[in-house]
């Protein structure tokens, strides 16, 4: 699954659906909004290009490092300190390749998908700054 939502999503659904009988491992990473000193970001995306490249991301580590299955959700919006932003769930036969996967989509999402967010301080130096 390779989602961009507005909506919150279940890790626990996915993880679930990730285990398979010819796997060892499903490694989880869930990416959420810390407090540094900001009120909230708000995460916008080119979706159509964003939903393309999240899927060659992840062909390119299903590939690279033999895993069972990649899921991706990324959410969009409006999002508070302690909101769900991103759950990647990989799953392999051996622990290290999941790692790896789970590694890897993580740094080339951050690195390729049209993803931005902008994030409302409270610092009073900026209000509004985006940040790829």
């Amino acid at each position: 699954m390779i989602e961009i939502t507005e909506d919150d999503f279940s890790i626990e659904e996915m993880m679930r659906r990730a285990k398979r009988r010819d796997a060892g491992a499903v490694i989880t990473f869930l990416g959420i909004v810390r407090d540094d000193d900001i009120l909230e970001i708000e995460v916008e995306s080119y979706r159509e290009a964003a939903l393309e490249e999240l899927r060659r991301i992840r062909d390119e580590a299903l590939d690279r490092f033999d895993l069972k299955s990649v899921d991706v959700v990324h959410r969009v919006g409006s999002l508070s300190v302690s909101d769900n932003i991103v759950v990647i769930v990989c799953c392999a036969a051996h622990r290290t390749a999941a790692f790896r996967g789970c590694e890897y989509v993580l740094d080339e999402i951050k690195r390729r998908a049209p993803i931005w967010k902008k994030e409302i301080r409270t610092d009073g130096k900026s209000d509004e700054k985006w940040v790829r």
